[in-house]
């Protein structure tokens, strides 16, 4: 059973309000991963305690970087449930991780981030690994 979207509605906002489009279907999910040309990061949202202390903070901060990713979408686990199974079956070889980070290139996978590597750090390094994948991958700058 999905959690209440009363409850989620501001781990959303949290992301939705640093420009990250959310992802609610399974059909969202393909057309945004449809577009192979660019950069595009793609969240797995959660209602864990790393997901609120660490990783949304830190996408928030890597956001506000220099660089940035051409796209940026989110679902949420336990509640866009079609829309993480979609997500998840383009990263198959990855076994299932939430909170999570995927950054494609061209429609590449060429970074992941599953909580293991977000849990037990905080928020700045979470964001110091996302700005170095940017300053990798990325040519948007971020407006100031």
């Amino acid at each position: 059973m999905p959690y209440s979207e009363l409850m989620i509605r501001p781990m959303r906002e949290e992301l939705t309000s640093a420009g990250v489009q959310e992802l609610r279907t399974a059909q969202d999910v393909d057309a945004f991963l449809a577009e192979k040309s660019g950069t595009a990061m793609l969240v797995v949202n959660s209602v864990c305690g790393c997901a609120a202390g660490m990783a949304r903070p830190g996408i928030r901060h890597a956001l506000a970087h220099g660089k940035r990713p051409d796209r940026v979408g989110t679902v949420f686990a336990g509640q866009d449930l079609e829309a993480t199974a979609r997500a998840r079956s383009y990263f198959q070889d990855i076994p299932p991780s939430s909170p999570s980070i995927a950054f494609l290139k061209d429609g590449e996978l060429v970074y992941f981030m599953p909580r293991h590597r977000i849990e037990g750090r905080n928020a700045e390094a979470v964001a110091g690994d996302l700005m170095a994948v940017f300053e990798e991958h990325c040519a948007v700058t971020a407006a100031s």
